[in-house]
């Protein structure tokens, strides 16, 4: 008799268990890929059926190491789905603390104007576009490959016409101003020691920012001040232990910052009002 749905899933599960923190998790997205539909339906209604012939390369990729969201192709953040593939840095949740930040700040109404310096897969643009359907962004980005993923989002949520997705080096060049300035700037220390999951496949220009993990932030900080509108924020996604030295290169360049934690009470956004 042909293996079931929930045997694989359980079988899974436990050959995942040494590679992945979220096994049973990782075995249930790969699952419901292999039967191209949603996890939900598939836990559901479509336990009982037989096992796709895809569904062991898949589990296969990830006791390699590669990331969930790369085998399958995408990964859901706040309200959206973003395709993702290599060379694009994976969107995690404690990056939404950005968007709940701004939710917070504006409300409903809304900006009118946002800029997402480093834009990668388009998950804070295209977050804060979704979330106001009045207001227009761009987004920059040094890599090509990180660009053409954003635009190809953007034209796939329906979002094309509200954001703008241009190659760039943070703000340099950019002669205008924005309500929301939203930012995720490669963080980690050079030495840091990353899981393979992430060292292995995801962009190292998207991770390391020097030997302290600050180099993007030096560049940054001087930036913001021009680029914010009056009334604005800014929102920059830093590191657990970093909020001391990111707040003193915001002093620095004349302006006043605080800390928004994430959902686990760690130090994750440097906010900067106008």
């Amino acid at each position: 008799m042909a293996e079931r749905v929930r045997a694989a899933l359980a079988r899974a599960a436990a050959d995942l268990a040494a590679t992945s923190e979220t096994a049973r998790l990782d075995a249930e997205l790969l699952m419901a890929h292999a039967l191209g539909v949603e996890r939900e339906a598939m836990l559901l209604g479509r336990l009982d059926d037989p096992v796709p012939a895809g569904f062991a390369p898949l589990v296969a990729r990830r006791a390699g190491h590669e990331p969930v969201a790369y085998i399958i192709g995408s990964r859901d953040f706040w309200t959206i789905r973003l395709a993702v593939a290599p060379g694009v840095l994976i969107p995690r949740p404690d990056s939404e603390t950005l968007i709940e930040a701004a939710v917070a700040h504006f409300g409903r109404p809304g900006p009118a104007r946002i800029l997402d310096l480093g834009v990668g897969s388009g998950a804070l643009l295209l977050a804060a576009l979704a979330e106001w359907p009045q207001a227009t962004g761009l987004g920059i980005d040094a890599s090509a490959a990180a660009a053409a993923i954003a635009q190809a989002n953007a034209e796939r949520l329906g979002l094309a016409e509200r954001a703008a997705i241009r190659l760039g080096d943070w703000g340099a060049g950019i002669d205008e101003c924005f309500d929301l300035i939203l930012c995720n700037p490669p963080y980690v220390e050079r030495d840091a020691g990353l899981a393979p999951d992430v060292v292995r496949f995801e962009p190292a220009s998207a991770l390391f920012a020097g030997a302290d993990g600050l180099n993007d932030y030096r560049r940054l900080a001087p930036q913001i001040g021009r680029l914010l509108a009056p009334g604005g924020l800014a929102a920059i996604e830093i590191g657990a232990d970093q909020a001391d030295s990111v707040l003193a290169l915001v002093a620095a360049a004349g302006l006043v910052g605080s800390v928004r934690t994430d959902l686990a009470g760690r130090d994750r956004v440097i906010l900067v009002k106008a």
